[in-house]
Protein backbone atom coordinates (compact mmCIF):
# COMPACT_ATOMS: atom_id res chain seq x y z
CA UNK A 1 0.00 0.00 0.00
CA UNK A 2 1.39 3.38 -1.01
CA UNK A 3 1.75 6.06 1.65
CA UNK A 4 0.77 9.67 0.96
CA UNK A 5 2.11 12.51 3.08
CA UNK A 6 -0.54 15.21 3.16
CA UNK A 7 0.73 18.71 3.93
CA UNK A 8 -2.41 20.84 4.25
CA UNK A 9 -3.20 23.60 6.76
CA UNK A 10 -6.97 23.76 6.25
CA UNK A 11 -8.58 21.15 8.53
CA UNK A 12 -11.64 20.71 6.31
CA UNK A 13 -9.52 20.10 3.19
CA UNK A 14 -7.26 17.77 5.19
CA UNK A 15 -10.23 15.64 6.29
CA UNK A 16 -11.73 15.51 2.80
CA UNK A 17 -8.41 14.67 1.12
CA UNK A 18 -7.63 12.04 3.75
CA UNK A 19 -11.00 10.35 3.24
CA UNK A 20 -10.75 10.45 -0.55
CA UNK A 21 -7.18 9.11 -0.60
CA UNK A 22 -8.00 6.28 1.80
CA UNK A 23 -11.41 5.24 0.45
CA UNK A 24 -11.02 5.82 -3.27
CA UNK A 25 -7.30 5.34 -3.57
CA UNK A 26 -6.60 2.70 -0.97
CA UNK A 27 -3.66 4.76 0.28
CA UNK A 28 -2.19 5.04 3.73
CA UNK A 29 -2.28 8.75 4.63
CA UNK A 30 -0.05 10.65 7.03
CA UNK A 31 -0.71 14.31 7.76
CA UNK A 32 1.86 16.87 8.92
CA UNK A 33 2.64 20.57 8.70
CA UNK A 34 5.86 20.24 10.69
CA UNK A 35 8.65 20.94 8.21
CA UNK A 36 11.30 19.03 10.16
CA UNK A 37 9.02 15.98 10.27
CA UNK A 38 8.18 16.31 6.56
CA UNK A 39 11.87 16.39 5.65
CA UNK A 40 12.65 13.46 7.96
CA UNK A 41 9.83 11.29 6.58
CA UNK A 42 10.85 12.05 3.00
CA UNK A 43 14.58 11.53 3.58
CA UNK A 44 13.83 8.22 5.29
CA UNK A 45 11.62 7.18 2.35
CA UNK A 46 8.74 6.55 4.75
CA UNK A 47 6.31 8.09 2.24
CA UNK A 48 5.78 7.37 -1.44
CA UNK A 49 4.24 10.67 -2.58
CA UNK A 50 3.66 14.10 -1.05
CA UNK A 51 0.54 16.23 -1.57
CA UNK A 52 1.72 19.71 -0.68
CA UNK A 53 -0.39 22.83 -0.19
CA UNK A 54 1.34 25.89 -1.62
CA UNK A 55 -0.03 28.39 0.92
CA UNK A 56 0.77 27.17 4.42
CA UNK A 57 -0.11 29.54 7.25
CA UNK A 58 1.75 27.90 10.14
CA UNK A 59 4.80 26.12 8.75
CA UNK A 60 8.25 27.32 9.74
CA UNK A 61 11.76 26.07 9.08
CA UNK A 62 14.73 27.27 11.09
CA UNK A 63 12.67 30.11 12.52
CA UNK A 64 11.33 31.40 9.21
CA UNK A 65 7.86 31.02 7.71
CA UNK A 66 7.90 28.75 4.66
CA UNK A 67 5.33 27.92 2.02
CA UNK A 68 4.84 24.77 0.00
CA UNK A 69 7.10 26.02 -2.78
CA UNK A 70 10.02 26.35 -0.35
CA UNK A 71 9.32 22.95 1.21
CA UNK A 72 9.28 21.37 -2.26
CA UNK A 73 12.59 23.07 -3.05
CA UNK A 74 14.14 21.72 0.15
CA UNK A 75 12.94 18.21 -0.67
CA UNK A 76 14.11 18.34 -4.30
CA UNK A 77 17.52 19.80 -3.36
CA UNK A 78 18.32 16.89 -1.05
CA UNK A 79 19.58 13.67 -2.69
CA UNK A 80 17.89 11.65 0.08
CA UNK A 81 14.43 12.97 -0.81
CA UNK A 82 14.57 14.30 -4.39
CA UNK A 83 13.10 11.14 -5.94
CA UNK A 84 9.86 11.32 -3.96
CA UNK A 85 7.08 12.71 -6.18
CA UNK A 86 5.46 15.95 -5.03
CA UNK A 87 2.06 17.16 -6.17
CA UNK A 88 1.23 20.76 -5.35
CA UNK A 89 -2.36 21.35 -4.25
CA UNK A 90 -3.38 24.98 -4.33
CA UNK A 91 -6.18 27.47 -4.71
CA UNK A 92 -3.82 29.56 -6.87
CA UNK A 93 -5.30 28.62 -10.20
CA UNK A 94 -4.92 31.67 -12.39
CA UNK A 95 -3.52 31.37 -15.90
CA UNK A 96 0.20 30.65 -15.64
CA UNK A 97 0.17 29.66 -11.95
CA UNK A 98 0.56 25.95 -12.70
CA UNK A 99 3.62 26.44 -14.88
CA UNK A 100 5.19 29.00 -12.56
CA UNK A 101 4.70 26.91 -9.42
CA UNK A 102 6.00 23.74 -11.05
CA UNK A 103 9.06 25.57 -12.37
CA UNK A 104 9.81 27.25 -9.03
CA UNK A 105 9.27 24.18 -6.88
CA UNK A 106 10.50 21.30 -9.01
CA UNK A 107 7.26 19.47 -8.12
CA UNK A 108 5.95 16.64 -10.26
CA UNK A 109 2.28 17.62 -10.45
CA UNK A 110 -0.33 20.26 -9.70
CA UNK A 111 -3.94 20.02 -8.53
CA UNK A 112 -6.14 23.12 -8.31
CA UNK A 113 -8.46 23.64 -5.36
CA UNK A 114 -11.26 23.25 -4.79
CA UNK A 115 -10.87 19.62 -5.77
CA UNK A 116 -14.16 18.64 -7.36
CA UNK A 117 -13.05 15.55 -9.27
CA UNK A 118 -11.83 13.25 -6.52
CA UNK A 119 -11.19 10.37 -8.91
CA UNK A 120 -8.87 12.59 -10.94
CA UNK A 121 -6.96 13.50 -7.77
CA UNK A 122 -6.51 9.82 -6.92
CA UNK A 123 -5.43 9.08 -10.50
CA UNK A 124 -2.85 11.90 -10.42
CA UNK A 125 -1.38 10.46 -7.22
CA UNK A 126 -1.22 6.98 -8.79
CA UNK A 127 0.45 8.31 -11.94
CA UNK A 128 3.48 9.71 -10.08
CA UNK A 129 4.02 6.58 -8.00
CA UNK A 130 6.61 3.99 -8.96
CA UNK A 131 5.08 1.34 -11.26
CA UNK A 132 4.99 -1.26 -8.48
CA UNK A 133 2.73 0.97 -6.36
CA UNK A 134 0.37 2.30 -9.04
CA UNK A 135 -2.28 -0.39 -8.77
CA UNK A 136 -4.65 -0.20 -5.80
CA UNK A 137 -4.10 -2.88 -3.19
Amino acid sequence: MATVLLVEDDPVNARVFDKVLRRRGGFEVFHSQNVEQILQLAQGHEVDVILLDVSLSQSTFRGEAVDGIRIAQLLKENPKSNSIPIILVTAHAMRGDREAFLAQSGADGYIAKPVVDHEDMVNQVRQVLPQSLQEPQ
